[in-house]
């Protein structure tokens, strides 16, 4: 399959790379950093990588704006997005060719050519596999600015190496990144600094959350209280691990009230969550997932749900 992808984007002098909307860093390591092991390959090409910016990502990278025209015979790949409904950019459709990269449950087999492995403690993962392919292959080289997207990729999605998904190949992929000239220190802390209302705001919902007897915390954070500590909604997703750290939780969500939805940020320890993200116009990893409410009724629904599965895991 890395072999087929790579036959692909040797044949096209146009490749646009998307990712999933509302970006973390392994959207970002996936997708720029793709773009980036590309570019230092294949000078010659035109490649970029489109979507929506988070400013929280300030640190690690900008996507590019293109015109419509330049999807007219593109390759394009979307890189760590499950579903089509979640692609930043409608315009992924455009493309003469779509490829999916992606390590989420392959519930939407999208694209025309597809390389799944939920098995992967993240898509950032999965593009140094395909370096390495491409090493073997092509005689692919890897710059120093794509080891970075990666490496902060992959910390991003395995917790700094703490979750089940980091593997003994996780770790050894990062010990190869790591031999590349970059910052770690700058990397980290992009990913882990806090300014100090967002700092604020964690420490309401310390004061806050609420946890059952059976380990579902959850804490509601309406727009209200996140103009009370001057927040926006997507900064919040740096707060997305802080209930992890009490004492008998074994799952969790996060509800952040934006201006016509409910943001549902769901994690666990070990009750699977994703298929309660599907039922709430969302989904993810088993441990780790996003999902949608339209009112703060539904999302009430959302904590009863979390709250039976915790009931119900043994």
């Amino acid at each position: 399959m890395k072999r087929q992808i790579i036959d692909k984007i040797e044949q096209y002098d146009t490749i646009i790379i998307h990712r999933h909307v509302r970006p973390d860093p392994d959207a970002y390591g996936s997708q720029i950093g793709l773009k980036k092991l590309l570019e230092i390959n294949y000078p010659n090409k035109s490649i970029f990588a489109v979507g929506m910016h988070d400013h929280t990502l300030d640190f690690l990278a900008s996507p590019d704006e293109i015109e419509d025209e330049v999807f007219q015979n593109a390759l394009v790949i979307v890189t760590d997005t499950a579903n089509t409904d979640r692609i930043d950019d409608s315009r992924y459709s455009k493309g003469a060719f779509l490829i999916k990269i992606d390590h989420h449950p392959n519930d939407d087999a999208y694209g025309d050519l597809l390389w799944v492995d939920t098995n992967a403690s993240s898509c950032s993962e999965m593009i140094y596999e395909l370096f390495m392919e491409g090493s073997e292959y092509k005689n692919w080289q890897l710059s120093d600015a794509a080891a970075r997207l990666l490496f902060a990729g992959i910390v991003g999605d395995t917790g700094r190496f703490l979750y089940p998904s980091a593997s003994v190949k996780t770790f050894e992929i990062a010990g190869q990144l790591i031999r590349n000239n970059f910052d770690r220190n700058e990397v980290f802390n992009g990913l882990y600094e806090k300014d100090p209302n967002l700092l604020q705001l964690q420490g309401y919902m310390y004061q806050n959350f609420d946890m059952d007897d059976n380990g579902a915390a959850y804490i509601k954070l309406s727009k209200e209280i996140l103009q009370k500590f001057q927040v926006t909604p997507s900064d919040t997703s740096l707060l997305v691990g802080s209930l992890s750290n009490i004492k008998g939780v074994k799952a969790w969500v996060i509800l952040v009230e934006e201006t016509d939805q409910i943001r549902v940020r769901l994690r666990s320890k070990g009750p699977i969550i994703n298929e309660l993200a599907k039922r709430y116009h969302g989904g993810g990893h088993p441990l780790a997932s996003g999902a949608t409410a339209f009112s703060w009724e539904e999302a009430d629904r959302v904590i009863e749900d979390l709250k039976e599965i915790c009931r119900n895991y043994k």
